[in-house]
């Protein structure tokens, strides 16, 4: 078997492994939030679950407060017209590519004096799972994608002025991924597992112009993670070369974006808000992921090196919302966004059928005394057709399959707020 089969075959595996992680941020960190869909996140600061956006908005929770929830993801993935791109027979559908998740939220805040105020917020950004029947044609490019993180930040704001505020926070993310492909015709099954703990941080502005308008802008940074695992196969050692290649020690460097936002809120009157977002996300920052073996040398003598291009491109997020309401206890939410895909069509891969996508959403707040309230949102989620060619130019003995994708998702939150 030639060495170029095998080097293709581990740097195409864990390329589309970790960008997954990166490719599929997850914005579902407040319910009330998700009601307007993601508008005015980082200037609402209707709670302090609007800190993970912006945490300067912490200077408009008074005393002790925590709120939590979560939201259920459901998307729904097809690939259809599958076919073996070399041989160009037919493959089978695809259904439920994509498999339902649970992002859940917290934070607890409290109020130090006048001027200061701390926090601790858990998250789950970035995650998603994709599974593919085993032996669908695509199974060289990936079968199992199942990655979650966990960020826990610690966050403080200040109160410069009546009008502005400042915050900052330190970022611990922790990302674990599972995943598996094959090597056909040679290897049925490669597992893949690793994790890594690493920092960024995350700064914010809050600028009151009067009671009614304000204005925010947040900023997280970009968290260079080193994962780390091993992969195994179902190689036998008499194939010496791909044994050892597809059975070691690995490591990955992924870099997941920075991201900026900036948000508006306006209260038009006693009833009616209205609030607007944009943010750009820096995916330009996921060129290349180069692959390292742990083992100081493998079958060939060498010490082994590999890098492939990814080629995200940065993306922008836009969206528009209101909220009335409706009484003393209830209010209503309503958004619109449109959110642009990082992925393009010539990098799609079977781990990420992404692309570009309108966001409806409808949100419910009730206020059930001074302590206690809580929050529900509902999102449907509308994305385009994407195409797929795994084809990897200059090595026609690797396979490769194309396919159509149809893309949407649903999610529900719920989350609920208890003032001390």
């Amino acid at each position: 078997m030639k060495k170029v089969l095998t080097l293709t075959a581990l740097g195409s595996m864990l390329l589309s492994s970790t960008a997954m992680a990166a490719g599929f941020h997850l914005r579902e960190q407040s319910a009330a939030a998700q009601g307007n869909a993601y508008a005015g996140a980082t200037a609402g600061a209707e709670n302090n679950a609007y800190a993970y956006y912006n945490a300067a908005g912490l200077t408009r929770i008074k005393g002790t407060q925590f709120s939590g929830g979560g939201t259920y993801i459901a998307p729904k993935a097809t690939a259809k017209n599958v076919r073996d791109a070399k041989t160009g027979n037919r493959g089978a559908d695809v259904q439920n590519v994509v498999h339902a998740a649970v992002a859940p939220y917290f934070t607890i805040s409290h109020q130090l004096n006048d001027k200061w105020f701390i926090a601790l917020a858990g998250n789950s950004p970035f995650g998603m799972i994709t599974k593919y029947d085993q032996d669908w044609v695509g199974s060289d490019h990936g079968i199992t994608s199942d990655v979650k993180t966990a960020t826990f930040t610690p966050m403080a704001a200040y109160k410069a002025t009546d009008k502005l505020s400042l915050g900052a926070g330190i970022q611990v993310q922790y990302v674990w991924a599972h995943l598996t492909s094959s090597n056909r015709p040679y290897v049925k099954k490669v597992v893949t597992d690793g994790d890594a703990l690493d920092l960024g941080y995350q700064l914010g502005v809050l600028y009151e112009l009067s009671d009614a308008t304000r204005f925010g802008i947040g900023y997280r940074s970009e968290i260079k993670h080193k994962i780390k695992g091993d992969m195994k196969s179902s190689t036998t050692p008499r194939m010496e070369q791909l044994h050892s290649l597809l059975n070691q020690d690995i490591s990955a460097k992924l870099n997941t974006p920075a991201m900026l936002s900036f948000g508006a809120y306006h209260d038009i009157n006693d009833r009616w808000a209205v609030m607007a977002e944009y943010q750009r996300v820096f995916w330009s920052s996921f060129q290349h992921l180069n692959f390292v073996s742990r083992e100081d040398k493998n079958a060939s003598g060498k010490p082994y090196i590999s890098s492939v291009k990814e080629k995200w491109r940065d993306t922008n997020f836009y969206s528009i919302g209101t909220s009335f309401k409706l009484d003393e206890q209830w209010k209503l939410r309503l958004g619109l966004a449109y959110d642009q895909s990082a992925v393009r069509y010539k990098h799609r891969t079977p781990r990420i059928p992404d692309s570009d996508r309108v966001w409806y959403t409808v949100g419910l707040g009730y206020q059930y005394n001074e302590h206690l309230s809580f929050d529900a949102g509902y999102t449907y989620i509308s994305a385009r057709k994407a195409s797929l060619n795994t084809k990897l130019t200059g090595n026609e003995t690797y396979g490769h399959a194309t396919a159509e994708y149809t893309n949407s998702v649903q999610a529900f939150a719920l989350g609920l707020t208890y003032n001390f």
